[in-house]
């Protein structure tokens, strides 16, 4: 019986990536000013200030009757659009950032009702975007309102750890804020891949520090451009904060 041999040839598809500082964008959301005011001297970012439709409305009214009552609504029924406060503020450019900074107050430990709104509402379009969050309260820990944040945005990268400060801290909040920043490496959030080719089988998507691929593959490999393996991994996600600016 003869033997046939069959070579087989793979080819691969060497792709570039260039690392590189890119314009990303930052968006604060918050009800909390003051804070807010303060982070901005820190870093150059977008405010969206999240207001109740109802003009004048006083949430603390008899003994803070009007907003225990929207966060028991939101707790009885978290899926239903009717749960929750009207508000007049929107956004139709989302897309423009990449990291979306939370600033909320706690109730009743829970986010506050009208921020609430807005993430339900925009929670899915922040899917993938790196998430960070800023709690003021008078004393209640904060894993409630982490825990609402999570179940708004199911898609989102979250910083750790969130920023907690108490009502008796926000006068000095600044070092805080500073200190944070350093915590989640905020600095870095700002880098990323720029560009990437791929083949037509193979999606490649990076942004927020991600090179995220999608499509059948076996492996993943990043070589710089001296030869040098960096990775080698079947993961569809890897990091790439790490990475110094250059090609790859």
């Amino acid at each position: 019986m003869k033997t046939i041999g069959i070579k087989i040839m793979m080819l691969a598809l060497m792709s570039l990536l260039a690392i590189a500082p890119l314009k990303a964008k930052t968006l604060v959301v918050n009800n909390i000013r003051t804070i807010v005011d303060d982070l901005q001297t820190q870093i150059d970012a977008d405010v969206l200030e999240v207001e109740p439709a109802e003009e004048g409305i006083d949430y603390a009214a008899n003994n803070y009757a009007i907003g225990s009552a929207l966060i028991s609504a939101i707790r009885e029924n978290p899926d239903d659009p009717a749960s929750y406060p009207a508000i007049k503020t929107s956004i139709d450019n989302l897309d423009e950032y990449s990291t979306v900074i939370v600033a909320a107050p706690l109730w009743w430990s829970s986010m506050a009702a009208p921020m609430q709104t807005f993430l339900f509402t925009y929670g899915s379009q922040m899917a993938g975007k790196n998430i960070g969050l800023i709690v003021s309260s008078a004393s209640s820990g904060i894993s409630g309102v982490e825990a609402d944040a999570r179940r708004l945005i199911p898609g989102g990268n979250f910083l750790e750890p969130s920023l907690w400060i108490r009502s008796s801290q926000t006068s000095n909040c600044h070092s805080m804020i500073s200190d944070w920043l350093d915590d989640i490496n905020y600095d870095e959030l700002q880098a990323g891949v720029e560009a990437l080719g791929g083949d037509s089988g193979v999606s490649v998507v990076c942004a927020n520090g991600l090179l995220q691929v999608n499509g059948e593959f076996d492996a993943l490999r990043l070589y710089d451009v001296a030869g040098h393996l960096l990775f080698d991994t079947a993961e569809r996600s890897v990091s790439t904060k790490g990475l110094a600016p250059g090609i790859y």
